[in-house]
């Protein structure tokens, strides 16, 4: 059997783990021909197929990124770009594809598979916003460096009085903004979930200060909003799945609170820091389980199922199921969260 694999989306740690996890019980295990998709539904498009033995995989489970490559493109917005991944199929012999990625690049796994590609999807999403999986890979590095970076942050802000507002990923949930700040100490809390008011927020920081503490954290997603207010973009550019590039709450919730309390504030924006560098070891095993379950659904012939993790268990969820909505923060962690505020 010939088994093709690319990464597609954002890039985040783990991604490598997958990929040498897939290869080798393939490879030893199964005897399957293994071959690398470069640049996502882009290098299917385009044919950029190359194979993947023991020797390429050597040394990439700490590695962060993708030795694949990335892009965000969608098949669909393409001109005959469908027809054109059958085509490339057909040539390269390919027997089954892994899609490795979040909800766009599964959402187009999931249709190709209703059009006769014979896929299995690996949930990849840095905001652990996919449902049928507890965690995605990627994210519980996210965290930790969310905190590590609160961690420093802390020091500045109790030396000079001021308030922080950092910046976290997280466009429609947030899990890295309320995970990062709970293991960070964060002050102040505020997703996508819950509508935030500018007033209560600086009333927060104004009873601190009043008790004896002078500084204040401020942890944002970026895809947090202000009540009645739309989401913060960079631009109105959208991308090929039609979402825009958010961005800039953290700019402007600094400068309110500057501007409403007259309080010294600085802005962080941690931005790609948090989808560089070498995966955690609980992300390594996570991907490594999930590119095992992935290449075992390719020989049980099970496709149109993503791998997923729910509790200790590796499941299999229809792709439907996963794809049905965003999954979002728990009310019930969020208000372990705000015991802290303020």
């Amino acid at each position: 059997m010939r088994v093709g694999i690319l990464t597609g989306g954002g890039d985040c740690p783990g991604l490598n783990a997958v990929i040498r996890a897939v290869a080798r019980k393939g490879i030893v295990h199964y005897g399957f021909d293994i071959l690398g998709i470069k640049n996502g539904w882009l290098g299917l498009i385009e044919g950029r197929i190359l194979p993947l033995d023991l020797a390429s995989i050597s040394g990439i489970l700490p590695r962060g990124g993708t030795i694949l490559g990335t892009t965000r493109t969608n098949p669909f917005k393409v001109e005959d770009g469908v027809g054109k991944i059958f085509a490339q199929v057909e040539k390269f012999e390919l027997d089954a594809v892994i899609a490795v990625g979040g909800e766009d690049t599964l959402g187009v796994a999931s249709k190709l598979h209703d059009k006769g590609l014979r896929c299995v999807g690996v949930p990849k999403t840095i905001d652990n916003d996919l449902r049928g999986t507890d965690y995605t890979f990627g994210f519980d590095t996210a965290v930790s460096i969310v905190a590590e970076a609160l961690d420093r942050l802390h020091t500045t802000a109790e030396a000079h009085h001021r308030v922080m507002v950092v910046e976290v990923m997280g466009r429609n949930a947030g899990w890295i903004a309320v995970e990062g700040g709970i293991a960070g100490g964060a002050d102040i809390i505020l997703i996508p979930e819950f509508p935030f008011d500018l007033d209560e927020v600086c009333a927060q920081i104004q009873s601190r200060r009043e008790r004896g503490k002078m500084f204040s954290i401020v942890v944002v997603a970026e895809g947090a909003r202000p009540k009645d207010s739309s989401l913060i973009a960079l631009s109105g550019e959208k991308d090929a799945f039609g979402h825009v590039r958010l961005g800039g709450v953290g700019n402007l919730i600094g400068r309110e609170i500057e501007m409403r309390t007259a309080i010294d504030t600085r802005v962080t924006v941690l931005g790609y820091i948090q989808r560089g560098g070498s995966p955690t070891a609980f992300d390594r095993i996570l991907a490594t389980r999930f590119g095992v379950a992935a290449i075992d659904m390719v020989q049980q012939e099970k496709f149109g199922y993503m791998v997923g993790l729910q509790g200790n268990r590796i499941v299999h969820v229809p792709f439907e199921e996963a794809l049905a909505e965003p999954k979002t923060v728990d009310a019930d962690l969020y208000e372990i969260a705000k015991v802290f505020f303020g």
